[in-house]
């Protein structure tokens, strides 16, 4: 039924306006921003830690971590994210990630090519966080999935969408703490074994929708460079940024 209804609403999208994907007001091209949703979207940029992408107030210089970085590097290498995970861009990530609504992911691919230029520059493959075989038939799609691939065909990287693997449903992290988080996700992840030789001496950008305390690609992460990955990038959609020194 759930496939149904996505098909239905794909046949309407070719014939009606396009809408935008924030609030639904009519907008010029499909997956495009209305003016008011733009203007209330904080998109991040230098200056930010290394490491984590956490933005900075002043440019604290080349190479800066912020404070948890430098007193814990992080599994990966380098994080950016597109912007400011909050009130304002949550509904961009609900309706990609439980409305079906698909027609975003050219926009959301230029934006992600934008903010990790660098990162894809570096990498060798593209690989989207994966979903639990339930969740997945439940949801029908995997949203890192559809980043990534959107991501891929505009930038010519290649995209491994089956790489990794959830080897079990773990519960929903909304209402955990950072550490609580990380010991829900611990050992959640593998690499296939048939695609182990794709990885061996690569660089990975791993890419999700939203970084919140990098737990879940925290994991992937030490799962990919456990398993032969050169390194590890991450590149999301959204960031939750907190204060932290």
């Amino acid at each position: 039924m759930r496939g149904a209804r996505r098909w239905i609403r794909l046949a309407l999208d070719a014939v009606l306006p396009p809408l935008c994907p924030s609030c639904g007001a009519m907008v010029g091209e499909p997956g495009a921003l209305c003016p008011d949703c733009w203007g209330q979207i904080t998109f991040l940029s230098a200056p930010c830690c290394d490491a984590c992408g956490h933005p900075f107030e002043i440019d604290a210089g080349p190479g800066a971590l912020c404070g948890l970085c430098a007193r814990e590097a992080p599994p990966w290498a380098r994080a950016r994210a597109v912007f400011r995970y909050d009130d304002a861009s949550k509904p961009l990530v609900l309706r990609l990630k439980h409305a079906d609504r698909l027609e975003g992911a050219p926009t959301f691919a230029r934006w992600l090519a934008r903010s990790g230029a660098d990162l894809i520059h570096d990498a060798d493959l593209i690989v989207p966080v994966p979903l639990h075989r339930l969740r997945l038939l439940s949801r029908r799609y995997n949203q890192a999935a559809v980043l990534a691939n959107a991501l891929g065909r505009l930038t010519g990287k290649p995209v491994a969408p089956d790489l990794l693997v959830r080897t079990r449903a773990t519960p929903a992290q909304g209402h955990l703490g950072r550490d609580e988080r990380a010991a829900n996700v611990r050992g959640a992840f593998a690499v296939r074994p048939s695609g182990r030789h794709r990885l061996a001496g690569k660089r990975v950008l791993l890419v999700d929708d939203v970084l919140t305390t990098g737990a879940t690609v925290g994991e992937c992460a030490r799962i990919l460079v456990t398993t032969g990955a050169h390194g590890v990038d991450v590149l999301t959609l959204g960031r939750v940024v907190l204060p932290h020194a």
